[in-house]
């Protein structure tokens, strides 16, 4: 079988090898589709080499259909459409002990830390996996990743219905948790300097502001007369973003942080104080955010394939990652990993 491995900044090497046969407790997958998603770009760029040990294949985006399982898997047959939650927790950690297993202090991230998706077989746990609903495609279905990122985050928020949401940050990832808060009932504002994603928020029926043009406290508090948001998600991991955040929440207000910061950024903590404001971390997702993205993909609520933006062949992997690097235009880009068709 083809598999594409990251080898360093920049490369990746299309070789021939064996698919790993599944032990009792795996399932071997015949990969569909896998996105790529900003920590892989991070990975191309070289990044992350002393965390990924190159040579190896990457990518946790995926949807498949199940190859052959081990001899004690009981919730999945061959012909399965599934995905993958692509965490490997080690049941034993004071994290894990606690239940939760999703920040498990020995946790390996499978596609970063272990061998992943992008390849034409992928052989991984059966506790991995989720059946896809019929109605979705496997398109569709290499989304649900990212999704269950924004259900997780949305959950952490304790958002209800008629909740005020301002999304900061109108990539992939804040894209999908504007679409997720707005089918649990929200009103949504997307904060974006992009151009092409301002324009892509409005066409997705959100309230936009881009703040480097815009007063962004005058635009929330004028749509939310003068109270500010209930809910605040920043998503992109900036210096100006962190230092207004605490502006634009209500008293008592929710701000969850998502965008990876990679060195401490000032936070008016006083804010904090004198309007009793909540500030949460979301890192990855749990059993019932992956069921809770299938639920909401599948309902037909959120425009997924309009985010899906560029479909390349494995063979073709580091010019999809090429095209990715800088473009204005591109949200999600999926490599199609062998040829399943729909």
């Amino acid at each position: 079988m083809k598999a594409s491995y990251y080898v360093s900044q920049g490369k990746f090497d299309i070789r021939d090898v064996n698919a790993v046969e599944p032990k009792a407790d795996e399932v071997m997958l015949k990969m569909a589709y896998c996105g790529i998603c900003g920590t892989d770009m991070h990975i191309f760029h070289g990044k992350m080499d002393k965390r990924v040990n190159p040579p190896q294949v990457i990518g946790h985006e995926a949807s498949a259909v199940v190859e052959k399982v081990g001899s004690g898997v009981t919730r999945f047959a061959p012909g399965d459409r599934v995905v993958v939650r692509p965490l490997d927790w080690c049941s034993d950690c004071p994290a894990c002990e606690a239940g939760h297993s999703h920040i498990c202090m020995n946790l390996k991230f499978m596609g970063i830390d272990s061998i992943g998706a992008f390849q034409e077989y992928w052989t991984v746990k059966e506790r991995t996996l989720y059946k896809v609903p019929a109605n979705l495609s496997l398109k569709e279905a290499a989304l649900i990743e990212p999704v269950a990122v924004a259900c997780h985050d949305v959950r952490t928020s304790g958002l209800k219905k008629g909740d005020f949401a301002l999304v900061m940050g109108g990539g992939p990832i804040g894209l999908l948790i504007a679409m997720v808060a707005k089918a649990a009932g929200a009103r949504v504002m997307v904060s974006e300097i992009n151009q092409y994603r301002l324009d892509f928020a409005k066409g997705c029926g959100f309230d936009t502001v881009n703040p480097k043009e815009e007063d962004i406290v005058a635009k929330v508090n004028a749509a939310t007369n003068g109270a500010g948001a209930d809910v605040l998600f920043e998503v992109t991991a900036s210096v100006p973003a962190a230092e207004i955040m605490t502006e634009l929440v209500r008293t008592k207000g929710c701000i969850v942080a998502v965008g990876i910061y990679s060195q401490p950024v000032p936070v008016n903590l006083h804010k904090f104080f004198w309007r009793e404001l909540r500030l949460f971390g979301a890192r990855l997702y749990e059993a019932e955010d992956f069921d809770a993205a299938l639920a909401v993909a599948a309902s037909g609520s959120m425009p997924l394939e309009k985010i899906i933006t560029g479909v390349y062949d494995l063979d073709d992997i580091e010019q999809a990652f090429s095209a990715n690097t800088g473009s204005a235009t591109a949200l999600k880009t999926l490599i199609k990993c062998g040829n399943i068709e729909e």
